[in-house]
């Protein structure tokens, strides 16, 4: 059975050629993302494997429906790119991967605290050219500060147990509260009371219509002053002019961001040799507390490993009806 990759990497046929020893599939990988414009080049075939700026959109399903796809793969947590109720009336299965190291996107979280507070990074360079100044590098103690973490999944949980480690107090706002978190002295409180304490501010939520633009001009207004938000989630959370505005006012004191709402034409690609057109983007880079990383949260040889076994193994369950067990992962 044949199995079409998109929006593929090296890193990705490494390791999903080396997983395919237990199953046997055929591959055909593609390095664009799915979309209109490459969905009519697409030779029959069994599954798709789509990341998150693939948009398989109804469009794109009643094509991929006319070339008897019977399953939509979605390496990854997030499924707002993908029209369910579309997949739904053709028949197609979607499945993705809920839980893949949940630990190594909590843990990038800390680290762009980390950077962002105690500027790492510019030390790194300004050592490099042999400057030995302090002078702008003064940071601050994260034991005691107060952290609200905006979504409290497995990557949210696991983000709550890094920084409780810390020392710092935790607040946490989500729809559903995990029991196994307030036992570990993790408190529940309104969104809005997790937006006015915290010092940092941490989004691990899912990118909904109920959280479009959750972090906007109103929320931050709610904020302290000076306060760090963090994003490894989804980029369409955060109104990024929104955002910028904060910057200049100072209202928002640091920024670090994994995902941007426009990443599609920038993220997972080399583009130092070309003009980014993207100008707010390049206003946001230039200011000296905002730290930008290109979607590489989740980017650990565990993580990898994990996303590849699952993936396979909901492909392979789905396709020869054998009994699906991770009902998490699956969607249709």
């Amino acid at each position: 059975m044949k199995i079409t990759f998109f929006s593929t990497q090296p890193y990705d046929r490494d390791f999903f050629i080396k997983g395919n020893a237990a199953y046997g599939f055929e591959y055909t990988f593609f390095e664009t993302h799915l979309g209109p414009h490459i969905v009519q080049a697409v030779e029959p075939t069994d599954a798709i494997c789509v990341f998150v700026n693939d948009k398989v959109t109804a469009a794109v399903i009643e094509v991929l429906a006319q070339k008897g796809v019977k399953v939509i793969a979605l390496r990854c947590a997030g499924f707002n790119n993908v029209d369910i109720e579309a997949a739904k009336a053709h028949q197609i299965s979607v499945c993705r991967v809920p839980a893949y190291s949940p630990e190594a996107v909590a843990e990038h979280a800390l680290a762009m605290i980390l950077t962002l507070n105690r500027k790492t990074h510019k030390a790194y360079n300004r050592v490099r050219e042999q400057n030995f100044s302090l002078n702008g590098l003064l940071g601050f103690t994260l034991k005691g500060k107060t952290v609200g973490v905006i979504g409290t999944g497995h990557i949210g949980a696991a983000f709550c147990t890094i920084m409780a480690g810390m020392g710092c107090r935790v607040i946490a706002y989500d729809v559903q509260i995990n029991p196994q978190l307030t036992k570990s002295g993790i408190t529940y409180l309104p969104l809005e009371q997790v937006l006015e304490q915290a010092d940092i501010i941490s989004l691990h939520c899912p990118l909904t219509p109920q959280t479009h633009h959750l972090i906007n001009a109103s929320t931050l207004q709610t904020m302290k002053k000076g306060v760090m938000l963090i994003n490894t989630s989804r980029g369409g959370l955060i109104d990024t002019h929104a955002v910028i505005e904060a910057l200049k006012s100072q209202k928002l004191g640091y920024l670090g961001i994994d995902v941007y709402e426009q990443e599609e034409q920038i993220f997972f690609k080399d583009l130092s040799e070309n003009i980014i057109a993207d100008d707010t983007l390049q206003r946001l880079m230039a200011f000296p507390n905002v730290l930008v990383t290109a979607h590489q949260a989740f980017f650990t040889k565990e993580a990898l490993e994990e996303i590849t076994h699952i993936t396979l193994t909901n492909i392979d369950a789905l396709l020869h009806h054998k009994n699906f067990t991770n009902q998490t992962a699956l969607l249709v």
